[in-house]
Protein backbone atom coordinates (compact mmCIF):
# COMPACT_ATOMS: atom_id res chain seq x y z
CA UNK A 1 0.00 0.00 0.00
CA UNK A 2 2.81 2.36 0.84
CA UNK A 3 4.48 1.67 -2.54
CA UNK A 4 1.20 2.20 -4.38
CA UNK A 5 0.54 5.44 -2.47
CA UNK A 6 4.05 6.65 -3.32
CA UNK A 7 3.50 5.94 -7.02
CA UNK A 8 0.16 7.75 -6.97
CA UNK A 9 1.76 10.84 -5.42
CA UNK A 10 4.53 10.82 -8.03
CA UNK A 11 1.96 10.49 -10.82
CA UNK A 12 -0.19 13.28 -9.39
CA UNK A 13 2.83 15.60 -9.07
CA UNK A 14 3.75 14.86 -12.68
CA UNK A 15 0.23 15.79 -13.82
CA UNK A 16 0.32 19.04 -11.81
CA UNK A 17 3.75 19.96 -13.18
CA UNK A 18 2.63 19.14 -16.72
CA UNK A 19 -0.52 21.26 -16.41
CA UNK A 20 1.36 24.10 -14.79
CA UNK A 21 4.00 24.24 -17.49
CA UNK A 22 1.48 24.18 -20.36
CA UNK A 23 0.94 27.95 -20.19
CA UNK A 24 2.08 28.92 -23.68
CA UNK A 25 3.72 32.33 -23.93
CA UNK A 26 4.36 34.19 -20.71
CA UNK A 27 3.64 37.84 -19.96
CA UNK A 28 7.22 38.89 -20.64
CA UNK A 29 6.61 38.51 -24.38
CA UNK A 30 5.15 42.04 -24.53
CA UNK A 31 5.61 45.39 -22.80
CA UNK A 32 3.65 48.62 -23.11
CA UNK A 33 5.71 51.58 -24.26
CA UNK A 34 4.54 55.15 -23.59
CA UNK A 35 5.79 58.66 -24.26
CA UNK A 36 5.82 59.39 -20.51
CA UNK A 37 9.21 60.47 -19.16
CA UNK A 38 10.16 58.21 -16.27
CA UNK A 39 6.46 57.47 -15.94
CA UNK A 40 5.41 61.15 -15.74
CA UNK A 41 3.33 62.94 -18.36
CA UNK A 42 1.67 66.36 -18.43
CA UNK A 43 -2.09 66.58 -18.89
CA UNK A 44 -1.66 68.94 -21.85
CA UNK A 45 0.14 66.15 -23.75
CA UNK A 46 -1.40 63.33 -25.77
CA UNK A 47 -0.60 59.88 -24.42
CA UNK A 48 0.94 57.69 -27.14
CA UNK A 49 1.05 53.91 -26.65
CA UNK A 50 2.79 51.10 -28.49
CA UNK A 51 3.77 47.51 -27.85
CA UNK A 52 7.30 46.21 -27.42
CA UNK A 53 7.21 42.78 -29.06
CA UNK A 54 10.32 41.03 -27.78
CA UNK A 55 9.77 37.72 -29.55
CA UNK A 56 8.50 39.22 -32.81
CA UNK A 57 5.12 37.50 -32.65
CA UNK A 58 2.79 38.34 -35.56
CA UNK A 59 0.30 40.60 -33.74
CA UNK A 60 -3.30 40.61 -34.98
CA UNK A 61 -4.63 43.43 -32.77
CA UNK A 62 -4.14 45.31 -29.51
CA UNK A 63 -6.70 46.91 -27.22
CA UNK A 64 -5.84 49.32 -24.40
CA UNK A 65 -7.62 50.37 -21.23
CA UNK A 66 -6.78 53.07 -18.71
CA UNK A 67 -8.32 52.40 -15.30
CA UNK A 68 -10.51 49.77 -17.01
CA UNK A 69 -11.87 52.25 -19.59
CA UNK A 70 -11.07 51.61 -23.24
CA UNK A 71 -8.66 54.06 -24.86
CA UNK A 72 -6.88 54.29 -28.21
CA UNK A 73 -3.13 54.26 -28.79
CA UNK A 74 -3.26 58.07 -28.80
CA UNK A 75 -5.37 59.76 -26.12
CA UNK A 76 -5.97 63.31 -24.93
CA UNK A 77 -5.30 63.65 -21.17
CA UNK A 78 -6.96 67.02 -20.54
CA UNK A 79 -10.18 65.55 -19.16
CA UNK A 80 -8.53 62.89 -16.99
CA UNK A 81 -7.81 63.09 -13.29
CA UNK A 82 -4.23 63.64 -12.20
CA UNK A 83 -2.11 61.08 -10.41
CA UNK A 84 -1.20 57.43 -10.89
CA UNK A 85 -3.11 55.40 -13.48
CA UNK A 86 -2.80 51.82 -14.70
CA UNK A 87 -2.74 51.05 -18.41
CA UNK A 88 -3.55 47.53 -19.56
CA UNK A 89 -3.06 46.09 -23.01
CA UNK A 90 -4.57 42.91 -24.45
CA UNK A 91 -2.53 41.57 -27.35
CA UNK A 92 -4.05 39.07 -29.81
CA UNK A 93 -1.70 36.89 -31.89
CA UNK A 94 -1.63 33.38 -33.36
CA UNK A 95 -5.11 32.65 -31.95
CA UNK A 96 -3.78 33.49 -28.51
CA UNK A 97 -3.88 36.53 -26.29
CA UNK A 98 -1.67 37.99 -23.60
CA UNK A 99 -1.91 41.02 -21.35
CA UNK A 100 0.62 43.62 -20.32
CA UNK A 101 0.38 46.49 -17.84
CA UNK A 102 2.20 49.65 -16.91
CA UNK A 103 1.55 52.75 -14.81
CA UNK A 104 1.80 56.44 -15.62
CA UNK A 105 1.52 59.55 -13.45
CA UNK A 106 -0.43 62.43 -14.96
CA UNK A 107 0.82 65.83 -13.80
CA UNK A 108 -0.79 69.24 -14.14
CA UNK A 109 0.47 71.32 -17.04
CA UNK A 110 0.69 74.56 -15.05
CA UNK A 111 2.47 75.53 -11.86
CA UNK A 112 0.20 76.75 -9.02
CA UNK A 113 -0.47 80.48 -8.78
CA UNK A 114 0.91 82.13 -5.65
CA UNK A 115 -1.43 84.11 -3.41
CA UNK A 116 -0.99 86.19 -0.30
CA UNK A 117 -3.57 87.69 2.05
CA UNK A 118 -4.74 90.86 3.74
CA UNK A 119 -6.04 90.77 7.32
CA UNK A 120 -9.49 92.35 7.63
CA UNK A 121 -10.31 91.53 11.27
CA UNK A 122 -9.02 89.60 14.26
CA UNK A 123 -11.32 87.81 16.71
CA UNK A 124 -10.71 85.89 19.96
CA UNK A 125 -10.29 82.11 19.77
CA UNK A 126 -10.05 79.51 22.53
CA UNK A 127 -6.33 79.02 23.10
CA UNK A 128 -6.94 75.47 24.37
CA UNK A 129 -8.70 74.30 21.19
CA UNK A 130 -6.66 71.95 19.03
CA UNK A 131 -8.55 73.04 15.92
CA UNK A 132 -9.25 70.34 13.33
CA UNK A 133 -12.37 71.48 11.48
CA UNK A 134 -13.93 74.90 10.96
CA UNK A 135 -17.05 75.77 8.97
CA UNK A 136 -19.82 78.37 8.74
CA UNK A 137 -23.41 77.19 8.34
CA UNK A 138 -26.39 79.54 8.23
CA UNK A 139 -24.34 82.31 9.80
CA UNK A 140 -22.99 80.21 12.66
CA UNK A 141 -19.42 78.97 13.09
CA UNK A 142 -18.82 75.32 13.98
CA UNK A 143 -15.54 73.82 15.15
CA UNK A 144 -14.17 70.34 15.70
CA UNK A 145 -11.12 69.86 17.93
CA UNK A 146 -8.68 67.03 18.46
CA UNK A 147 -6.48 65.17 20.95
CA UNK A 148 -7.57 62.21 23.05
CA UNK A 149 -9.66 63.29 26.06
CA UNK A 150 -9.88 66.84 24.62
CA UNK A 151 -11.87 66.37 21.42
CA UNK A 152 -15.02 68.46 21.05
CA UNK A 153 -17.75 69.57 18.68
CA UNK A 154 -18.74 73.21 19.13
CA UNK A 155 -20.86 76.05 17.87
CA UNK A 156 -18.97 79.30 18.46
CA UNK A 157 -19.84 82.99 18.31
CA UNK A 158 -16.91 83.94 16.12
CA UNK A 159 -17.03 87.63 17.04
CA UNK A 160 -16.68 87.04 20.79
CA UNK A 161 -15.16 83.56 20.91
CA UNK A 162 -18.02 82.49 23.21
CA UNK A 163 -18.95 78.81 23.05
CA UNK A 164 -22.66 78.60 22.22
CA UNK A 165 -22.94 74.80 22.20
CA UNK A 166 -20.48 72.05 23.08
CA UNK A 167 -20.27 68.27 23.32
CA UNK A 168 -17.22 66.23 24.23
CA UNK A 169 -16.21 63.14 22.30
CA UNK A 170 -15.52 59.93 24.20
CA UNK A 171 -11.94 59.76 25.46
CA UNK A 172 -11.01 57.05 22.95
CA UNK A 173 -11.67 59.33 19.97
CA UNK A 174 -9.31 61.90 18.46
CA UNK A 175 -11.55 64.44 16.71
CA UNK A 176 -10.72 65.63 13.19
CA UNK A 177 -12.43 67.62 10.42
CA UNK A 178 -16.10 68.43 9.99
CA UNK A 179 -18.56 69.63 7.37
CA UNK A 180 -22.26 70.48 7.44
CA UNK A 181 -24.85 69.61 4.80
CA UNK A 182 -28.66 69.60 4.98
CA UNK A 183 -28.70 70.30 8.72
CA UNK A 184 -26.35 67.40 9.45
CA UNK A 185 -22.86 67.76 10.90
CA UNK A 186 -20.37 65.15 9.70
CA UNK A 187 -17.36 64.81 12.01
CA UNK A 188 -14.31 62.62 11.48
CA UNK A 189 -12.03 60.93 13.98
CA UNK A 190 -8.39 60.29 13.24
CA UNK A 191 -7.36 56.63 13.47
CA UNK A 192 -10.51 54.99 14.82
CA UNK A 193 -11.94 54.42 11.33
CA UNK A 194 -15.18 56.05 12.47
CA UNK A 195 -17.08 59.23 11.75
CA UNK A 196 -20.19 60.68 13.39
CA UNK A 197 -23.33 62.41 12.11
CA UNK A 198 -25.18 64.95 14.29
CA UNK A 199 -28.26 67.13 14.06
CA UNK A 200 -26.89 70.66 13.57
CA UNK A 201 -29.59 72.23 15.74
CA UNK A 202 -29.50 69.90 18.75
CA UNK A 203 -26.06 68.20 18.43
CA UNK A 204 -27.92 64.92 18.87
CA UNK A 205 -25.86 62.05 17.44
CA UNK A 206 -27.85 60.57 14.56
CA UNK A 207 -25.47 58.00 13.19
CA UNK A 208 -21.90 56.78 12.92
CA UNK A 209 -20.09 55.47 9.85
CA UNK A 210 -17.01 53.44 9.01
CA UNK A 211 -14.34 54.47 6.53
CA UNK A 212 -13.77 52.53 3.32
CA UNK A 213 -10.47 52.62 1.43
CA UNK A 214 -9.40 55.73 3.34
CA UNK A 215 -7.78 54.44 6.50
CA UNK A 216 -7.70 57.69 8.48
CA UNK A 217 -9.89 60.77 8.94
CA UNK A 218 -8.32 64.22 8.45
CA UNK A 219 -10.44 66.93 6.82
CA UNK A 220 -13.92 67.37 5.31
CA UNK A 221 -15.89 69.75 3.12
CA UNK A 222 -18.87 69.55 0.78
CA UNK A 223 -20.10 70.97 -2.53
CA UNK A 224 -23.81 70.93 -1.50
CA UNK A 225 -24.08 67.47 -3.02
CA UNK A 226 -21.10 65.28 -2.13
CA UNK A 227 -18.83 65.11 0.90
CA UNK A 228 -15.06 65.35 0.39
CA UNK A 229 -12.77 63.58 2.85
CA UNK A 230 -8.98 63.73 3.20
CA UNK A 231 -6.99 60.97 4.87
CA UNK A 232 -3.46 62.38 5.21
CA UNK A 233 -2.30 61.12 1.82
CA UNK A 234 -2.63 62.74 -1.61
CA UNK A 235 -6.13 61.26 -1.91
CA UNK A 236 -9.40 63.12 -1.41
CA UNK A 237 -12.43 60.81 -1.25
CA UNK A 238 -15.94 61.64 -2.48
CA UNK A 239 -18.64 60.30 -0.15
CA UNK A 240 -22.35 59.89 -0.69
CA UNK A 241 -23.89 61.93 2.18
CA UNK A 242 -26.73 59.43 2.67
CA UNK A 243 -24.81 56.14 2.57
CA UNK A 244 -21.38 57.60 3.57
CA UNK A 245 -19.85 55.25 1.00
CA UNK A 246 -16.61 56.39 -0.69
CA UNK A 247 -17.79 56.43 -4.30
CA UNK A 248 -14.76 58.01 -5.97
CA UNK A 249 -11.54 59.88 -5.27
CA UNK A 250 -9.11 62.40 -6.72
CA UNK A 251 -5.35 62.57 -6.26
CA UNK A 252 -3.77 65.94 -5.46
CA UNK A 253 -0.90 66.78 -7.82
CA UNK A 254 1.00 69.80 -9.09
CA UNK A 255 3.11 70.06 -12.22
CA UNK A 256 5.95 68.42 -10.23
CA UNK A 257 4.34 65.61 -8.25
CA UNK A 258 1.90 64.62 -5.55
CA UNK A 259 0.99 66.72 -2.52
CA UNK A 260 0.45 64.66 0.62
CA UNK A 261 -0.92 65.42 4.10
CA UNK A 262 -4.01 67.19 2.79
CA UNK A 263 -5.72 68.20 6.01
CA UNK A 264 -8.64 70.50 6.91
CA UNK A 265 -10.65 71.52 3.83
CA UNK A 266 -13.19 74.13 2.76
CA UNK A 267 -15.26 74.40 -0.42
CA UNK A 268 -15.06 78.00 -1.70
CA UNK A 269 -16.62 78.99 -5.02
CA UNK A 270 -16.02 75.65 -6.70
CA UNK A 271 -12.48 75.16 -5.36
CA UNK A 272 -11.23 73.08 -2.42
CA UNK A 273 -9.04 75.11 -0.07
CA UNK A 274 -6.95 72.68 1.97
CA UNK A 275 -4.55 73.12 4.85
CA UNK A 276 -1.37 71.14 4.42
CA UNK A 277 -0.31 69.65 7.74
CA UNK A 278 2.79 71.31 9.24
CA UNK A 279 3.09 73.71 6.29
CA UNK A 280 1.21 76.79 7.63
CA UNK A 281 -0.20 77.18 4.15
CA UNK A 282 -3.23 76.36 2.03
CA UNK A 283 -3.49 74.63 -1.35
CA UNK A 284 -6.24 75.53 -3.82
CA UNK A 285 -7.38 72.30 -5.46
CA UNK A 286 -9.44 71.71 -8.58
CA UNK A 287 -12.04 69.17 -7.36
CA UNK A 288 -12.53 67.72 -10.83
CA UNK A 289 -8.99 66.51 -11.54
CA UNK A 290 -7.02 67.12 -8.30
CA UNK A 291 -4.75 69.84 -9.69
CA UNK A 292 -3.22 72.32 -7.25
CA UNK A 293 -4.07 75.59 -8.97
CA UNK A 294 -2.85 77.92 -6.24
CA UNK A 295 -1.05 78.19 -2.90
CA UNK A 296 -1.37 80.66 -0.02
CA UNK A 297 1.43 81.18 2.49
CA UNK A 298 -0.15 81.94 5.86
CA UNK A 299 3.02 81.33 7.90
CA UNK A 300 3.36 84.97 9.13
CA UNK A 301 0.06 84.65 11.03
CA UNK A 302 1.59 82.34 13.62
CA UNK A 303 3.75 85.19 14.88
CA UNK A 304 0.67 87.32 15.56
CA UNK A 305 -0.85 84.99 18.17
CA UNK A 306 0.22 84.44 21.77
CA UNK A 307 3.41 82.39 21.80
CA UNK A 308 3.19 79.51 24.28
CA UNK A 309 4.42 75.96 24.77
CA UNK A 310 1.35 74.30 23.27
CA UNK A 311 1.21 76.50 20.16
CA UNK A 312 0.94 74.43 16.99
CA UNK A 313 0.43 74.81 13.25
CA UNK A 314 -2.11 76.70 11.17
CA UNK A 315 -5.25 74.59 10.83
CA UNK A 316 -8.83 75.62 10.27
CA UNK A 317 -10.23 77.43 7.27
CA UNK A 318 -13.84 78.57 6.87
CA UNK A 319 -15.67 80.64 4.27
CA UNK A 320 -18.45 82.91 5.48
CA UNK A 321 -20.99 83.39 2.64
CA UNK A 322 -22.49 86.39 4.43
CA UNK A 323 -19.25 88.40 4.47
CA UNK A 324 -17.73 86.60 1.46
CA UNK A 325 -14.46 86.39 3.40
CA UNK A 326 -12.25 83.59 4.67
CA UNK A 327 -11.48 82.85 8.33
CA UNK A 328 -8.35 80.98 9.44
CA UNK A 329 -6.88 79.92 12.76
CA UNK A 330 -4.56 77.27 14.15
CA UNK A 331 -4.12 74.61 16.79
CA UNK A 332 -4.15 76.34 20.20
CA UNK A 333 -4.20 79.80 18.65
CA UNK A 334 -5.87 82.60 20.60
CA UNK A 335 -6.94 84.44 17.44
CA UNK A 336 -9.24 83.84 14.51
CA UNK A 337 -8.26 85.89 11.45
CA UNK A 338 -10.66 87.18 8.83
CA UNK A 339 -8.70 87.57 5.60
CA UNK A 340 -8.97 88.56 1.98
CA UNK A 341 -6.97 86.52 -0.56
CA UNK A 342 -4.81 88.50 -2.99
CA UNK A 343 -2.88 87.17 -5.98
CA UNK A 344 0.81 88.06 -5.87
Amino acid sequence: MNTLKHLLIISLNAIIISCGSNTGHNKSDFNIKTNAIKGDISNDTSLILSIENKKKHPIDSVSYTLNDKKISDKSDLKTLKLGKHTINATIYFNNEKQTAATTITILNSEAPKVYTYKIINEYPHDITSYTQGLEFYKGNLYESTGQHKESKLRQVDYKTGEVVKNINLADAYFGEGLTILNDKIYQLTWQSGTGFVYDVNTFEKLNSFKYGSSKEGWGMCNDSNKLYKSDGTENIWLLNPETLVEEDHIQVYTNKGKIIEINEMEWINGVIYANRYQKDGVALINPTNGAVIGVIDFSPLKKLVTQHQGLDVLNGIAYNPETKTIFVTGKRWDKLFEVEIVEK
